[in-house]
């Protein structure tokens, strides 16, 4: 399926439509049953450039969210389609880039509705039952500057300067309304067709994902219910979270043991006793001595559907450097001194946290193998509901009165 919405693309597909969709390729704006469309950057193929950033709203004023969110809408348009946004002087670092593939999606986050217990802007009857603040989860070492925030802007690009770009003009449309609060940015590379990518630990990220393809499956999974509130319509929910790896931890353990604790080969991403990357995992399976094949607290088992109700979400996760930082009491002292801070941007998309991220990281967070080598440092929940043609992305939150 084609994914990379260029400039020359953009311009000879467009479909007419006004607002944040109006010159997007038909697959990245499916139709929900409630006439809403699907935001980018959520089912479509992941690019290979993140730029997450969350922001403070700084306003008292309702209706200027409201005309940050139609600002946002008609630049979003505009930047994906490669045009200039009128009225504004572009900063010009893409001019010339060929080629530019861009997905643009935002999110609200629970102090949009509620703030150290206060309405803030007459929103909180319309706070969906899903955005409830997720729970303080065993190991977290959460830092205030790398976590929540009122809005969200993920900005997936295939170079970084084209994330970065479409950020800086959204930042700039918020000038006296929102102020950012925290960014983190992210890579993927490209591992070739139908290869799972690896992340910095060597392993295959990526290969247990619901089949979202099945509208049966992303209904179930992904799309708000039916139930929730009407201005969530085509819309889903984001947990994003800042997982740092320590590496040179991980670099100093055996392959095997790497392997036993993610719970699956790592040249070839097959579970544990498999031979294939898609094959089911072995949680049934026991060696001769009776011992389960894949440990009992491996990251896979953990984090599998069948050991946690079936649960599950979309997984669009991004590694991260962020250069070298000192390291003293905040993450394991197996050594203290100057080491690499890197990581994983975890973002995964769901219908429901409560029933989906929470359910499966509660275990894990208790149980995983894997948490003598990482460490969950920043976090925020969103609410990143669908867009209806015609209107403003929010539109049927902000002018609910």
């Amino acid at each position: 399926m084609a994914h990379l919405l260029t400039r020359r693309k953009a311009l000879g597909t467009a479909l007419g439509m006004a607002g944040l969709g109006c010159l997007a390729p038909r697959h990245a704006w499916a139709t929900s049953p409630a006439e809403f469309l699907h935001q980018p950057g959520i089912t479509l193929p992941q690019l290979p450039f993140l730029y997450f950033l969350t922001l403070d709203i700084t306003t008292e004023n309702r209706h200027d969210v409201a005309q940050l969110m139609q600002r946002w809408t008609d630049a979003a348009a505009a930047l994906m389609a490669g045009k200039p946004i009128p009225g504004l002087v572009d900063s010009d670092e893409t001019y010339g880039l060929p080629h530019q593939a861009l997905t643009l999606t935002f999110g609200f986050g629970p102090t949009l509705f509620t703030k150290e217990g206060k309405d803030r802007f007459g929103l909180a009857a319309q706070r969906p039952a899903p955005l409830a603040d997720l729970p303080r989860f065993t190991g977290d070492q959460l830092v205030p500057a790398h976590t929540g925030g009122d809005l969200c802007i993920q900005s997936c690009a295939d170079n970084p300067q084209t994330a970065f770009h479409a950020i800086r003009i959204l930042t700039r449309l918020a000038d006296g309304i929102a102020t950012p609060r925290w960014a983190q940015t992210g890579f993927l590379p490209d591992f070739g067709p139908h290869q799972t990518g690896r992340n910095l630990m060597g392993f295959k990220d990526g290969t247990m994902q619901p089949n979202i393809a099945d509208p049966a499956v992303a209904k179930r999974v992904l799309w708000a219910a039916d139930d929730d509130k009407a201005w969530m319509a085509g819309g889903t929910y984001l947990v994003a979270r800042i997982i740092r790896i320590a590496l040179e931890h991980w670099d100093r353990t055996k392959t095997s043991f790497q392997e036993e604790t993610m719970g699956r080969q790592k040249r070839s991403g097959a579970p544990i006793g498999g031979h294939h990357e898609f094959d089911p995992l072995t949680l049934k399976q026991t060696d001769k001595y009776g011992n389960p094949i894949t440990a009992e607290a491996s990251h896979a088992r953990l984090a599998a559907p069948e050991e946690n109700g079936g649960a599950e979400f979309l997984r669009r996760a991004y590694s991260y450097d962020n250069g070298l930082s000192y390291i003293a009491e905040r993450w394991p002292p197996w050594r203290q001194g100057n080491e690499f801070d890197t990581g994983l941007m975890f973002l995964a998309y769901q219908q429901d946290p409560r029933k989906a991220f929470t359910r499966i990281f509660e275990r894990m967070a208790k149980f995983d193998m894997m948490n003598q080598y990482t460490t969950h440092i920043g976090s925020g929940l969103f609410a990143c509901p669908g867009y209806r043609k015609g209107h403003y992305l929010g539109e049927d939150l902000l002018m609910t009165r």
